[in-house]
């Protein structure tokens, strides 16, 4: 069963992972146009900034507990 939900974590890092990717490079694309707008560009920022700390997250829960 852990194999199950390890497996099904990674997928979503990975998934994660790939969305952080695009959106960094839609952001670099649209902040080299001046007629972007700006509270477009925020928001994306804002959920570019909201993947890291999920991808975070995931990173964290797949690394083994270990007995003291």
């Amino acid at each position: 069963m852990e194999h199950t939900d390890n497996e099904s974590l990674r997928q979503r890092l990975e998934a994660l992972r790939l969305e952080h990717r695009d959106l960094d490079e839609a952001i670099l694309r649209l902040n080299q146009d001046p007629a972007m707008n700006q509270l477009t560009l925020q928001r994306m920022k804002k959920r570019k900034l909201l993947l890291k700390d999920m991808i975070h997250r995931l990173e964290s829960a797949l690394i083994p507990d270990l007995d003291a």
